[in-house]
């Protein structure tokens, strides 16, 4: 639990099998802006909660813009990585293993509207009537993480449960991996497991849609501030389509964006920005070197 397995992100080509049907197009030629979402959510919702952001994006650069959603979060590091896709949105974790694999860089960060703020938190939950009131009170429980390369689903929660003298594969009962943060507050709000890992503003989502109440939830554990989830493009890309894709980003005002709610806009951001994620994966042990 305290290193990403090779055997894990050696599948990582699984999770685009849709991408195989996407084809690369030389720069001189390129019509179509193929971008990548992380699955936070399920991927359904997703793109239909990111449809206004990508229908302004095309408008602003003037070209189609296709969206897609891989099956997991390394999914759309391997199809950044095969040219599969030409910019993506990845977690502040899955870009800075991104970063190890391939020729990407952050660009744009969005600013929320209803809190003006370009970061957000990770959060340790579990029900109230489970009596879970500390990390202490998680040994012996059933505990989910998101996904091996999320941010605040597994590398800032699985740093704080370390630091606290707590490791998952020896003091948990059971560990699993969800795959998308609605599904661990849908986890936790069913029973499913004791307690479960979530990003603060999903959890918000989730309590706004229903799938769980407010009143039901103990918030075990609060991490310290994360930059926001960047779009990253590929490098190779060519001067003039970065210059116009960042302008398009940049001119986006007052629209909703997938779990963030509606945003203020884009600001720049840059790789320096995501050191502090690196920091974390080396205080939970995670080798970024052993993950290519």
């Amino acid at each position: 639990m305290t290193a990403l397995s090779r055997r894990t992100l050696g599948r990582i080509a699984g999770g685009v099998v849709a991408a195989g049907a996407l084809t690369t197009v030389p720069a001189r030629a390129q019509s179509v802006l193929k971008v990548g979402l992380i699955p936070s959510e399920d991927s359904r919702a997703m793109l239909a909660q990111s449809k206004d952001i990508l229908d302004a994006l095309e408008k602003n650069l003037g070209m189609k813009v296709q969206g897609f959603v891989a099956t997991d979060y390394n999914g759309v590091i391997e199809a950044l990585r095969s040219k599969h896709l030409d910019i993506a949105y990845l977690g502040p974790f899955s870009y800075v293993l991104a970063t190890t694999v391939t020729p990407v860089e952050a660009f744009v960060i969005a600013e929320t509207a209803k809190s003006g703020r370009t970061f957000y938190h990770s959060q340790i939950i579990a029900l109230r009537s489970s009596g879970i009131k500390t990390l202490d009170d998680l040994k012996g429980k059933n505990f989910a993480f998101v996904d091996p390369a999320s941010t605040s689903g597994y590398a800032f929660p699985l740093a704080g449960l370390l630091k606290a003298g707590i490791e998952p594969k020896r003091d948990f009962k059971t560990v699993i991996f969800t795959g998308a943060h609605d599904a661990n507050a849908l986890a936790v709000a069913n029973g499913k497991v004791d307690a479960a890992t979530i990003a603060d503003r999903i959890l918000d989502a989730a309590i706004a849609k229903g799938h769980i109440k407010a009143d039901q939830i103990e918030v075990v554990w609060r991490s310290a501030p994360i930059p926001e989830s960047p779009m990253v493009w590929r490098k190779d890309l060519s001067p003039e389509l970065k210059a116009k894709v960042k302008a398009a980003f940049l001119a986006i005002k007052d629209l909703n964006w997938s779990d963030q709610g509606k945003l203020n806009g884009f600001k720049d951001t840059n790789d320096q920005a995501y050191d502090v994620v690196r920091e974390t994966a080396r205080l939970a042990n995670i080798d970024l070197k052993k993950q290519k």
